[in-house]
């Protein structure tokens, strides 16, 4: 994947740009997933319903997602850099937060809003700008490694932050994710990081197919004119069916596991295990689909997804079985195709110079169907004392988020209108 056709340096700065981004997503989505292991100290000490502590996670996810069109705007404005280096501060801020507080509005304040705000200016839509910038001709490929290091983040962080609870406390677990999070997000990104050139300075050669249809004659796509479009909406609720299951089961597999006699070690472990494989899952899907299609690699996923529900029920049913870690393997392999391919089935229909705006604008879709799974499945448990109703939602969305893609067909783009 060359940046530059004529520039060595402008490629090693493109691979030190994904490594720097690799790393800072392991933080910040490792952090965001740790919330499953947090859920259950939470339950323990202050006797919340789930459906209360969930819906701390959800107003997170509603807060990320209203900063997505923000940090696009910012992002193609100011630079993506400079946004990043200001969200890793603010997580930090919100972490340390977290640590003292005594309410349930602490908790919503300090992580749904103010750490909200630091991942969704420190990770995935900023990060989205700066590697599509510095490798436009492999979008898929590229987003798939570096979202890869969400993985990592998931892997090492949430038995981490389990360590961290029964070793120090969970107060003094946040303070030590926000000293990680701020030690390294701000110096590395200000040291290491350089904003992409634009598709202009980068040259014909390298630039995608659909920004070169959308540059052809100045005509190109708009947010006003996306928003006109109805592929527009329906690649809007891919993205919200498309993260509704697998966050839902993100956020409450650790609690559902202890339900069912599965130790609270073992279960963070299980967690720990599904970022691991979304490593090669984010990679691999990424690669797929530049060489098959979206829709075909997002529905094998989902097909895997799907599966991993009926083998959680079974780990339930059987917890000295070690099905749980089976379930690890196929729910890692259908949600991690999320992350590389929301963003580049967009980047198919609407690439162009205003792409980071509308890319922010869907990536809205993603924290609705994050907020709504979190809730959905605590408020399912407090009415019925039970997961299966909120499993079933799951099977749902995963049957018609890929059904949808098909419908939307980003590999079949077509131009602007013209202005």
């Amino acid at each position: 994947m060359n940046t530059h056709p004529c520039s060595e340096s402008s490629s090693r700065r493109g691979w030190i740009v994904i490594g720097v981004t690799f790393v800072t997503l392991g933080l910040a989505y490792g952090i965001w997933y740790s919330y499953s292991v947090f859920l259950v100290a939470f339950l323990r000490e202050f006797g919340w319903s789930r459906s209360l502590v969930a819906g701390a996670f959800s107003v997170f996810a509603l807060v990320h997602g209203c900063m997505s069109p923000i940090a696009g705007w910012v992002g193609s404005k100011a630079g993506p850099r400079r946004l990043i280096m200001m969200g890793g501060c603010a997580l930090g801020c919100g972490l340390l937060l977290v640590s003292l507080m005594r309410e349930w509005w602490h908790l919503y304040l300090a992580f749904g809003v103010i750490a909200a705000i630091g991942v969704g200016a420190a990770g995935w839509v900023p990060s989205v700008l700066i590697v599509r910038g510095w490798f436009p001709d492999r979008v898929g490929t590229a987003l798939g490694i570096a979202s890869a290091g969400s993985g990592v983040g998931i892997f090492g962080m949430v038995p981490f932050a389990q360590f961290l609870c029964d070793r120090i406390g969970w107060r003094w677990a946040f303070r030590v994710l926000a000293a990680l999070t701020v030690g390294f997000i701000f110096p590395a990104v200000f040291c290491l990081v350089r904003d992409p050139p634009r598709h202009e300075e980068i040259g014909s050669a390298s630039r995608p197919r659909s920004d070169q249809r959308s540059l052809n004659g100045g005509v190109y796509w708009t947010l006003f004119a996306a928003v006109r479009d109805w592929r527009f909406w329906g690649l809007g609720g891919v993205a919200i069916l498309g993260n509704l299951g697998p966050q839902m089961l993100l956020v409450h597999q650790v609690a559902y596991l202890v339900d069912h006699g599965i130790s609270l070690a073992v279960a963070a472990a299980v967690a720990g295990l599904v970022g691991l494989v979304s490593i090669a899952g984010k990679m691999g899907w990424g690669i797929f689909s530049d060489r098959t299609s979206r829709e075909l690699a997002y529905t094998l996923a989902f097909a895997c997804f799907s599966a991993s529900l009926g083998v959680l029920v079974v780990a339930g049913r059987y917890p000295g079985s070690g099905l749980a870690y089976v379930y690890a393997v196929l729910v890692s392999l259908g949600y991690s195709a999320t992350a590389p391919l929301m963003p580049a089935s967009a980047s198919d229909l609407y690439g162009g110079p205003r792409f980071s705006t509308i890319f922010g604008t869907l990536h809205i879709g993603n924290s609705l169907g994050t907020a709504a799974g979190a809730w959905i499945a605590g408020q399912v448990f407090d009415w019925t004392q039970s997961y299966a109703g909120a499993l079933w939602v799951a099977f749902a969305s995963a049957v018609l988020a890929p059904t949808l893609l098909w419908i939307v067909a980003p590999r079949r783009p077509h131009p602007p209108p013209a202005k």
